[in-house]
């Protein structure tokens, strides 16, 4: 059986607010939930019980019912009289790793290691502030892609791009598994150069919907610009935005000093 002086820190037990709207059972759950889906609390292992529960977190015993019943009906739990609760949860951390700056062999990599849904692949006009940076002209289209990619079943990057200098493929499905730089390259658009920018920002409904998380969820935020240089100048062309779900993907960086 777990110890619950040595399973949740003073802040967890600070955290649960009986002045707040949410109900102090759910407040419960979630906090155990967290502690299953981290792994602090492995497969096979026992759960505190009721009355420990209760005790700790200053609770009802009823309030600590329901908040195990909460995670027996989403199955991270199996509850059996007289035998206690037991953790049901495997603990597996797969998070996408992705390379930094000018990798492109490593991106392409990845797109090939994940599947892509296309929800939109067409030829439009870009907004101004996007027009501006691929130096186009009012009335001029670039190829408006949006996606949302995943691997293994678990969604983690909703990506948003506009591409100048490029044509419209014969079909969208091209994109579910063709990383976009080979089909750039394919059609005469080689990138020379790439920047990238990382910064966070809450979900939109829009970004919440495509990857299946609440709105306002915290989501990393990436802008990719990708240049192909003619003579002695660059020019941008493509443009992309991508914001990823923290909980299934991780942005790795190794630096070395020469």
């Amino acid at each position: 059986m777990s110890d619950t002086t040595t399973l949740f820190s003073e802040q967890d037990l600070e955290n649960l607010n009986k002045e707040s709207p949410t109900p102090l059972y759910f407040q419960l759950y979630s906090l155990l939930k967290a502690r299953i889906l981290d792994g602090t609390l492995p497969f096979g292992q026992r759960m505190p019980t009721e009355e420990q529960l209760a005790s700790t977190f200053g609770v009802s015993r009823i309030t600590a019912k329901r908040a195990m019943d909460e995670l027996a009906g989403e199955e991270l739990v199996e509850r059996r009289r007289g035998k206690g609760s037991h953790i049901t949860y495997r603990y597996s951390p797969r998070p996408v790793q992705a390379p930094l700056t000018g990798m492109l062999q490593e991106i392409e990599s990845m797109a090939r290691n994940s599947s892509a849904k296309i929800l939109e692949c067409k030829m439009l006009q870009p907004p101004q502030h996007i027009r501006d940076e691929l130096e186009l002209e009012a009335g001029a289209t670039a190829l408006h892609l949006v996606r949302v990619r995943e691997r293994e079943g678990r969604r983690f990057g909703y990506y948003v791009s506009w591409t100048a200098g490029v044509k419209m493929p014969k079909s969208r499905r091209i994109f579910e598994r063709t990383p976009r730089l080979t089909y750039f390259r394919d059609n005469g658009l080689e990138v020379t150069h790439v920047t990238q920018t990382l910064s966070a920002e809450a979900a939109s409904p829009e970004a919440a919907k495509a990857l299946g998380v609440p709105v306002g969820s915290p989501l990393l935020s990436l802008v990719r610009r990708s240049y192909n240089k003619v003579g002695e100048r660059e020019h941008l062309r493509d443009h992309l935005r991508v914001l990823y779900n923290p909980e299934n993907f991780q942005y790795k960086m190794d630096l070395k000093i020469d």
